[in-house]
């Protein structure tokens, strides 16, 4: 039964029915969107080209931040008489939740899983025995919502309560930021307790903007492009995707079609013979597709593209380093935190990647890693704790390695094995790992991402700012620039 706290479950519980509001009340972007969003050869792209699948999508997430906005002050109250209760207790906010929601919770049935299918089959793909799992999971979180629903409503009935407003636009000054929305038991929450608890949303939501217009964007330059070719030679364009693509692209082979089968063959369903013109027709479109591609890429090489859209760039996030997994000291002037999944085939990737940076900026840089396990993961919450357990036996960087390269293979059976293997002690890392002395450990890490709003891993921040791209040449880059400032004021104490 997943640990999930007071927080992350009243996110889900206290959304009340927003009414529809105009977008621009989100407060949510970076910058305003140019009027003119890119020029091809001297002719212009404006916002309004864009398509109105972007404009529709942009909209649905900037609303979230609306909605998002109006239920905060509930998860902020909320959250404020838990940690009270946490703390009148002399326990934390996860263990109350584990006693009064978790423990709790009746589990569901099979046969009320079977119900839950017939009723929203319809919307759902595969069959009852490929859903069970989910529809078991949902059923069971349903029914923790509506323990931790409760719950709050008994804390609320016996503090002090006073809401003043409730939270609508984004503030604009520091008065706004100022204002107080409620009192919790003496406790002040502002406008700018709100606003704050929401920057992580707010630029994941920007992220998603920006990617979604420039995609976009760069579709409309392609399109404009090859009008622009179709004209000179005095053709359609579709003539001329037909002359410089389709005829000089071969035809798919019945061998070509066989190796696209072989390969991905545990994700079809049916035999070559009936599939074969399906499989010809895919791999031909497939590769016409990236034929048209390298086409557009020769045109752009040889054409003036200007792009106005800018990407976001992260606000700085304070992110706990208390009791972690570091490489490093902690004068550097740089700290990376990475939030990671030992069942994660990217985080395997990255690990030799942050292993090198260390390595190259030595005393510079530290590196402090936080556990971020995702739920599609079955394995990888207990492979977190086993990590922790060999931490306390001075072994976690050699046990992670040993972690990512035996992804496949992390039950806890093989987690004792390579506890073996590294010739810890037994005996006190399955006391550990057995005791689950580590897990809420593992929890508060989950619960910091989540309100970080990361939904993937791994994901990096550099001195508090969250990193795009993960790869070794960007990281680099990002570090070299954040080194800048003390390079330049060493250079003059020196001189």
């Amino acid at each position: 039964m997943k640990k999930i706290l007071f927080v992350l479950l009243i996110t889900f519980v206290l959304v009340a029915p927003v009414a529809a509001q105009s977008v621009v009340d989100c407060g949510c972007e970076d910058k305003p969107l140019p009027e003119i969003v890119g020029m091809v050869n001297g002719v212009k792209i404006t916002k309004q080209d864009l398509s109105p699948e972007t404009r529709t999508r942009v909209e649905q997430l900037q609303r979230q931040v609306v909605e998002a906005r109006q239920r905060e002050l509930d998860l902020q109250i909320d959250s404020m008489l838990l940690e009270s209760e946490a703390k009148k207790r002399k326990i934390t906010a996860a263990q109350i939740i584990k006693e009064e929601v978790v423990a709790r919770v009746q589990a569901p049935t099979e046969a009320e899983a079977q119900a839950f299918y017939e009723k929203n089959k319809a919307s759902m793909q595969g069959e009852f025995k490929d859903q069970k799992g989910n529809i078991l999971e949902f059923l069971s979180y349903q029914r923790q919502q509506e323990l931790a629903q409760k719950l709050a409503e008994r804390l609320r009935a016996t503090a002090q309560v006073k809401v003043l407003a409730k939270p609508s636009a984004p503030p604009l000054t520091n008065a706004d930021r100022a204002r107080v929305l409620a009192i919790v038991n003496d406790k002040q929450i502002t406008m700018g307790d709100i606003e704050d608890s929401l920057r992580a949303l707010i630029f994941n939501v920007q992220e998603q903007v920006y990617a979604l217009r420039k995609q976009d964007l760069e579709l409309k330059v392609n399109d404009t492009l090859l009008a622009q070719e179709a004209q000179k030679k005095s053709i359609t364009t579709r003539a001329l995707l037909d002359t410089e693509v389709s005829a000089k692209v071969p035809r798919v082979t019945d061998a070509e079609a066989q190796a696209f089968y072989d390969q991905n063959k545990d994700r079809i369903s049916g035999d070559f013979a009936q599939l074969k013109a399906q499989i010809i027709q895919y791999v031909q479109e497939q590769k016409e597709q990236e034929a048209t591609v390298a086409f557009a890429g020769q045109l752009r090489r040889a054409s003036t593209i200007q792009i106005n859209l800018t990407a976001p760039e992260s606000p700085a996030f304070t992110i706990a380093t208390d009791d972690q997994p570091v490489k490093g000291t902690p004068k550097a002037a740089v700290t990376i935190v990475a939030f990671t999944d030992f069942e994660c085939p990217s985080c395997a990737r990255q690990h030799p990647v942050l292993d090198r940076i260390v390595s190259e900026f030595g005393d510079r840089v530290r590196l402090v890693v936080r556990d971020f396990p995702l739920s599609q993961h079955a394995n990888a919450r207990k492979a977190a704790e086993a990590a922790e357990a060999a931490r306390e036996q001075g072994k976690y960087w050699e046990y992670a390695t040993v972690l990512f390269r035996n992804q496949s293979a992390l039950g806890v059976d093989k987690l004792r094995q390579y506890a073996t293997e590294l010739g810890l002690d037994r005996a006190q890392f399955d006391a550990s790992l057995d005791s689950g002395k580590f897990a809420e450990k593992v929890q508060r890490d989950l619960v910091d991402g989540r309100k970080l709003a990361i939904n993937g891993t791994p994901t990096l921040y550099i001195n508090g700012k969250r990193v795009s791209d993960n790869s070794y040449e960007s990281v680099k880059s990002v570090i070299e620039a954040a080194l800048k400032p003390q390079a330049t004021l060493r250079t003059k104490i020196e001189n």
